[in-house]
């Protein structure tokens, strides 16, 4: 039995969907190659420190660049650690300072946030919003404040001084994040732990923090970037070269008045880059879970 035309009906639906699927296409077409054009923009500083690493003194400073090293050399990585450069004071100093910022700056703001979200007080939301109006003060504005008070305090060229820095300015936002987070624990859980006889500080060691370990997490995390990444505060604080952390050592000793030295510079901005790589990726899943959660408790 020969099969039935089709009807003009369903010829015209058909006719209708092929125009429908071609756009469809194309705007997947468009937006993987966005998403494409994004990735290369924000990867090609990247690709170029790294392949400038590996390039010889004489083809990092051409005139005319290469896209990849012609004749590459672990020399810069080499010289880094083994030359005349205190680069490992440098990177100790980095790493010393902005662990220790990021846990002081955790330990503060927790029981800080928690009484601005938990307590009921007349100035609670002035206080509050004065963290905040704080956080948005740039840093050239408390360099002059800092310098003195840490002059007085005998603070300056040591690393408890440079920690005292980085945690005036991490300190606020520390506090508005995690609040965030104890706005999400439910109030329930407090009051059955009051009613068991708990006081106030244990119910925020053995209740509130647990609960909020992904916000924990999430804050030093950012508290330790933002402290790895400041340039101004070594700079002003610190006058020995050999405290000196990587950002203010990158500035004062691979450039100088006749020469650039690329090639190590790049390769030290590499080994500066890893740490912050590491610890981002290594608390990713708890920071995107404490990122919305956050978000969440926001709404």
């Amino acid at each position: 039995m020969a099969p039935r035309p089709s009807s003009p009906t369903v010829r015209a639906l058909g006719s209708d969907r092929l125009p429908q699927k071609r756009s469809r296409q194309f705007e997947t077409i468009l937006k993987y190659a966005a998403i494409l054009l994004a990735l290369l923009w924000s990867l090609a500083p990247l690709y170029w420190m790294f392949a400038t690493s590996f390039k010889t003194e004489l083809e990092a400073s051409r005139l005319t660049p290469t896209l990849w090293p012609h004749d590459a050399t672990f020399a810069n990585y080499r010289d880094l650690w083994s030359g005349s450069l205190p680069f490992a004071s440098f990177f100790a100093s980095s790493l010393v300072t902005c662990l220790a910022t990021a846990v002081v700056a955790v330990l503060i703001a927790t029981p800080a946030a928690y009484s601005l979200s938990r307590a009921r007080f007349r100035l609670r939301a002035p206080i509050g919003y004065a963290i905040l109006v704080f956080r948005m003060l740039p840093l050239v504005v408390l360099l002059a404040p800092l310098y003195l008070l840490l002059l007085h305090a005998k603070l300056l060229d040591t690393h408890i001084g440079l920690i005292v820095g980085f945690t005036t300015f991490g300190l606020p936002f520390a506090i508005w994040m995690l609040k965030t987070f104890i706005d999400a624990v439910p109030i329930e859980i407090e009051e059955a732990a009051r009613i068991d006889g708990y006081p106030r500080w244990q119910i925020l060691l053995r209740v509130v923090a647990p609960l909020i370990l992904p916000g924990l997490l999430t804050t030093g995390t950012f508290v330790f970037m933002e402290a790895w990444n400041n340039l101004i505060y070594p700079l002003t604080f610190v006058t020995t070269l050999e405290k000196q952390t990587l950002p203010a050592a990158l500035v004062l000793t691979f450039t100088g008045q006749f020469k650039t030295d690329w090639g190590g510079m790049m390769a030290a901005a590499v080994v500066t880059t890893l740490p912050l790589m590491i610890a981002f990726f290594a608390v990713q899943r708890s920071m995107v879970r404490g990122l919305t959660a956050g978000a969440v408790a926001g709404a």
